[in-house]
């Protein structure tokens, strides 16, 4: 089974990343690690700790000679910020008077209730692991899950299709979207340049008032076969598990499959999408069916349908504002300002490059689990028969 998980603090030493369960042989190149975090990195209205960082992943075993070798793969991002940290949150005891505490709860954060939940008097070490940062080391673990799934001819790939009241207003191709990944400048991370001119506009917007700004970025799997997933038992649904993986994202208030929101308010005969069956698989398809529109997101019933696979992920306004709302002093009970860190206003684009990381994790852990294989010698066989049947159905 392939998993994954994260260790690291937002002003610790380094963040750390740790996948089991890869199959041996698959290609990794730092370079392609090393450019996913930078895309991470981008964005227009990202705060000043990103001027401070340069994310590399160091690899510290699981991989030799460029390939996996089927053992756990880790890797440490180191913080370079940590300098500035070292004796406000030492590993031992330290000296309490430097302590930096958090001293009044965001609304919209973890801070209260993670200071509730953990017996805290303030919400430092609440903040220091709920921190969007650690996204950093699953982009890095997704970078991974990445290089499998394109040894099976599936690549994934994110736009942002809304950031506030401005909103991408025309469909998209998969070439469009892939190709923002080529960008050395990146502004918002919309295929679109007069939708994105309105989308930085948003972004002034609260740049000036002192505010944050939420939106929508779209997350596609593309190449993806029929019948990943499966509708027998509840938590092996597809469109479950992907839903769980982007929701667990610092910020995400909401998924949605394909169209799903739309859906809702609209008849059947408007989103249902129609089949049809071509004489031969064309570009690529893994099966002979055809859909007039994507409108179900690529699965249908749990299981994958054959069509690009799409996930939708809102995600709300950053909590740290300059201008903080009303709070609760943790010690005293006053009423004051909310604390204040510095962050960002805008993390859409962001957010979309470590969601991809999220759904090529869940996605290559289905297909780990429907064809197995300790090698990616035996993956390929065991996944090449399967396309092979379905383009035969």
């Amino acid at each position: 089974m392939l998993r994954f998980s994260t260790a690291g603090e937002s002003h610790g030493e380094s963040l750390i990343a740790l996948v089991s369960g890869m199959p041996a042989g698959v290609p990794v190149d730092q370079t392609f690690i090393n450019r996913e975090l930078w895309r991470r990195q981008q964005g227009y209205g990202r705060g000043g700790r990103m001027r401070i960082e340069t994310d590399t992943a160091h690899i510290l075993s699981g991989v030799r000679h460029g390939k996996t070798i089927g053992s756990p793969i880790a890797m440490e991002i180191a913080n370079r910020d940590w300098k500035n940290w070292t004796d406000i949150l030492p590993v031992e005891t330290g000296d309490p008077s430097k302590h930096k505490a958090v001293a009044s709860p965001r609304p919209g954060h973890a801070d209260l209730a993670g200071a509730l939940k953990y017996d805290f008097p303030d919400a430092r070490y609440v903040l220091e692991r709920a921190s969007a940062r650690e996204s950093t080391a699953r982009v890095a673990a997704g970078a991974i899950a990445k290089s499998l799934l394109l040894e099976l001819g599936i690549d994934v790939a994110s736009h942002v299709i809304r950031v506030g009241h401005a909103e991408l207003q025309r469909d998209v191709t998969w070439e469009e979207i892939a190709a923002l990944r080529a960008k050395e400048e990146v502004l918002l991370g919309c295929v679109d340049e007069e939708a994105e001119a309105r989308m930085k506009a948003e972004v002034d917007q609260v740049l000036r008032t002192g505010d944050t700004v939420g939106g929508v970025f779209e997350v596609v799997v593309h190449g993806a076969p029929a019948g990943i997933g499966t509708c027998a038992n509840w938590d092996e649904r597809l469109d479950g598990i992907l839903a769980q993986a982007v929701m667990s994202l610092q910020a995400v208030k909401a998924v949605e499959i394909g169209r799903g929101v739309t859906a809702a308010i609209s008849f059947g005969s408007e989103v249902h999408d129609a089949i049809g069956y071509a004489e031969k698989a064309e570009n690529g398809a893994h099966t002979r069916f055809t859909r007039e529109h994507n409108n179900a997101g690529g699965v249908e019933g749990g299981i994958s349908n054959g069509e690009d696979v799409v996930v939708r992920g809102h995600i709300k306004p950053i909590s740290t504002l300059r201008r903080p709302l009303q709070s609760v002093r943790f010690d005293t009970r006053e009423t004051t300002k909310a604390a204040y860190e510095r962050s960002d206003v805008c993390v859409v684009p962001a957010a979309g490059v470590a969601a991809e990381a999220m759904v090529a994790l869940a996605f290559a852990r289905q297909l780990m689990e429907k064809f197995g294989g300790d090698s990616l010698r035996e993956l390929k066989r065991n996944y090449d028969g399967y396309v092979e049947q379905i383009r035969a159905y």
